[in-house]
Order: structure tokens, then C-alpha cells, then sequence
């Protein structure tokens, strides 16, 4: 008899914690929080041209403005001087699902050099660290054809904490 009541009584608990453990988790991540805290700098800009999956030529953009973009918690960004001209474009960002690409809507008014109105749109991020950020964009599907030219851009980022004041 009592052993019938040990048994019940670790079974009840078995099931208990299979019922807790069962129950769906919210996904937490800090990935958001990389890209909020601080802004980043543009380092570099390297534009690769392929003709299918042959890699032709690689061009170092050059630009003696300082870039910066900036996301917000609020998921609104900022780039400032992009292709090296004064002012800033606001838009929004978010990430997709499995975090491996930005979405940010900023639009320029004319075309830029990377050849359309809204560079940042899908974004291929490669790295993304602490003190470092570094995406693709540009003609970065995943299935191409052997004579399709393509042109992507990597752009490379550091981050710059903000001036806590006290």
C-alpha cells in the first residue's frame, strides 16, 4: 500500500512537470538589442560584381563622410550621409523570422549608387556582434541563373556607445 502511494505520488509529479515544461515558451533573444544599443559607423563598403556564381571584380567605395545608422527600441532608424551627401532619412526596421535579414524602408528621393531608392530594404546580415555589424545588399536571391550579372554590396559597421553623461 505504501509503495502504490510513492508511485502515484512520482507519477503525479512526472506529469505535472511534462504539463509545465509542455507549455509554449515566448521566443527571447537579444538579437534587437544588438542593432538599439549605440549607433553604427559605416567602416567600409565593398562592391562585389559575379556574372552567375563567378566572382568578376570587387570595388572599394570610397566615401570621406562619416555614415551612421541608427535603430531605435521604438523600431524607427536613421541613416545619416549615405553616398556621402549631407542629411539624414529616417524609416522603420524589423528583423525577419529567423533573424537573418533587416528590413529597413528607408527612402531616398533620387537614386543613389547603389542603384535604387531604398538600399536597405532586404538585407542580408552576415555578422553581427557586439562591436561589429556587416550585411549584403543588392542581388542577393538565392538562386540565380549561370549568365545572370549581379551586383552586390557589403557594407561593414562598428559600433560607437553613446556618451553616457553623469
Amino acid at each position: 500500500m505504501k509503495n502504490k502511494k510513492v508511485f502515484f505520488l512520482l507519477t503525479g509529479l512526472l506529469g505535472l512537470s511534462l504539463f509545465i515544461n509542455s507549455c509554449k515558451k515566448d521566443k527571447q533573444t537579444s538579437v534587437p538589442s544588438l542593432f538599439t544599443t549605440g549607433v553604427w559607423q559605416l567602416g567600409s563598403i565593398m562592391q562585389y560584381h559575379y556574372l552567375g556564381d563567378s566572382q568578376l571584380s570587387v570595388d572599394t567605395i570610397r566615401c570621406d563622410t562619416t555614415q551612421i545608422f541608427t535603430f531605435n527600441t521604438d523600431m524607427t532608424c536613421t541613416y545619416s550621409n549615405f553616398d556621402c551627401k549631407d542629411g539624414t532619412v529616417a524609416g522603420k526596421w524589423s528583423l525577419s523570422d529567423t533573424q537573418l535579414y533587416l528590413f529597413a524602408d528607408i527612402t531616398y528621393p533620387a537614386g543613389t549608387t547603389a542603384g535604387t531608392t531604398q538600399p536597405f530594404i532586404n538585407a542580408h546580415l552576415i555578422n553581427l556582434g557586439e562591436f561589429s555589424m556587416v550585411f549584403e545588399t543588392g542581388d542577393i536571391q538565392p538562386f540565380y541563373n549561370a549568365n545572370d550579372e549581379r551586383t552586390i554590396r557589403r557594407y561593414g559597421f562598428t559600433r560607437i556607445k553613446p556618451v553616457v553623461t553623469k
